[in-house]
């Protein structure tokens, strides 16, 4: 018997991957490295919105086949012919995906199988559902991909700082504004700014939510809700965007000595309320520190202290080794020991 408690022969779970874009393909790669290496899983189906294809256990992710071979059958179906454990979602946080995410997510959870997810837009609108969908399945729901990528804010808001009586979240979550701003105090272009980070894979094709101050605000939401046991879908949100007349700010900031940040925060004693600002940060401040796409959370515990969380740069593959750290973690839960 192994340390986790399962038999040496074991099975290694099966991984159902909903989406597979440029943070799917990534999550596909590495997970197929994770199980080289002896981690329990084992990627038994990829779906789009149109197609699915099961791939060999010898499968090349290096290259993965365009278009998917086979029709696309309802997630009920393919959870029942893969045995999955856990359906991971790698799907765009749009309004068009949404249903369909929720959908899936729902439809896992109520059958037992654990949903790890990078979509927002799905948590934001079916919170309750989902969480419902949880309960009656006894199945997880992890989302650290959703709430900063690489950065681990979402495990130290549902277990990290439990018990340290976290009052506020103050936080710095959006690599693309970081990235502009920073560009901005340097005297470029927010064009210019936006091109160069969509060439780093940084921004995505349409930086509205990010510029806007719309992605921090989910994030910050759902750290909330994580924290706190809001119901994500009721928080509303105040934000101050980035624009082309943010430019001056940034720069009579730097003349300062100052960084100029959008800064999104919620509090205990406010509930349902996230606001997303243009602070003009000193050093010494965690998230006057950033740089480039990098990111800072700030979680404000009087008696124990604040802690922060910062780094984690955005990328799809930042994205994708949060999802697979997701899926270690609901297929690898400990009952004893030190893990």
């Amino acid at each position: 018997m192994n340390e986790d408690g399962r038999t040496g022969d074991a099975p290694p779970a099966a991984v159902v991957l909903s989406g597979f874009g440029r943070v799917g393909q990534a999550y596909a790669r590495w997970l197929a490295d994770a199980h080289a290496d002896g981690a329990p899983l084992r990627l038994a189906a990829v779906r789009t919105s149109t197609a699915q294809w099961l791939p060999p256990r010898d499968a090349d992710w290096t290259s993965p086949p365009r278009p998917l071979p086979e029709p696309l059958p309802g997630i009920a179906e393919t959870l029942a012919r893969t045995r999955a454990t856990v359906l991971v979602q790698a799907v765009p946080s749009t309004p068009e995906a949404r249903e369909w995410a929720t959908v899936e997510a729902v439809t896992a959870l109520r059958a037992g199988v654990h949903v790890v997810t990078a979509a927002k837009a799905h948590l934001l609108s079916g919170w309750r559902e989902l969480a419902a969908a949880a309960r009656s399945g006894g199945a997880l729901v992890r989302l650290s991909a959703a709430t900063g990528a690489a950065l681990p804010a979402g495990d130290l808001a549902r277990s990290g700082v439990r018990g340290l009586g976290c009052r506020s979240v103050r936080a710095c979550p959006n690599g693309t504004s970081t990235f502009v701003l920073d560009r901005l105090a340097d005297g470029g272009t927010l064009a210019g700014a936006l091109a160069e980070a969509r060439r780093l894979g940084i921004a995505e094709g349409d930086p509205s939510a990010d510029l806007s101050g719309q992605d921090a605000a989910t994030k910050v939401a759902l750290l909330a809700a994580l924290l706190w046991g809001w119901d994500a879908s009721a928080v509303r949100w105040r934000t101050e965007p980035v624009g082309e007349d943010t430019a001056s700010a940034a720069r009579a900031a730097a003349e300062r000595g100052r960084r100029l940040r959008a800064v999104a925060s919620a509090a205990a004693d406010t509930p349902h309320e996230v606001r997303v600002r243009l602070e003009a940060t000193a050093p010494g401040d965690p998230i006057h520190a950033l740089t480039g796409p990098e990111k800072a959370v700030t979680y404000v515990c009087p008696e124990a202290g604040d802690i922060t969380v910062s780094g984690g740069r955005s990328s799809p593959l930042g994205a994708a080794l949060a999802l697979l750290k997701d899926t270690l973690d609901v297929v690898e839960r400990r009952h004893h020991g030190f893990r």
